[in-house]
């Protein structure tokens, strides 16, 4: 469920941006096929829940890309629970879960549109690195050196 909102909220800001439009269920449902989460799990994988007062808030997930290098992928925080520290709590989490699965950095590949998302980023430790991928929407890569 979160993982289709995550994506939505993507989208429909990716197409508003580029076609002034918001995403179909059908180009959901294709993304979702397309992008699987499944590596987000053990043992070379976590993917984390977030709750505040009760009601589950967000999400977030990291797989192992080498022994020493993580990617953080799918953060998301639902718009009611943002401004909360939901994010940062977050990425707090997946960066300890990263060390846990012995990694010593942290990688991510962002659009330019997500202002906030590279906002929070920034503020956490992460700087612009060199591209590491070549996704279709990928436009900024930032990389933090795990302690």
């Amino acid at each position: 469920m979160l993982l289709r909102e995550y994506l939505v909220d993507v989208a429909d800001r990716y197409y508003q941006l580029h076609e002034e439009r918001d995403s179909t269920p059908e180009e959901i449902e294709r993304a979702l096929a397309e992008m699987p989460s499944d590596d987000l799990a053990p043992p070379h994988g976590v993917f984390l829940l977030a709750h505040h007062a009760g009601e589950l808030a967000g999400c977030a997930g990291v797989r192992l890309m080498d022994a020493r290098t993580a990617e953080l992928k799918r953060v998301y925080v639902r718009p009611a629970k943002r401004g909360l520290g939901g994010g940062a709590a977050l990425l707090a989490a997946v960066e300890a879960a990263a060390g846990d699965l012995g990694a010593g950095r942290i990688v991510l590949d962002t659009r330019l549109d997500l202002v906030e998302a590279r906002g929070l980023y920034a503020r956490h430790g992460y700087r612009e690195v060199p591209a590491f991928t070549d996704g279709p929407y990928a436009e900024v890569w930032m990389a933090k050196e795990l302690g």
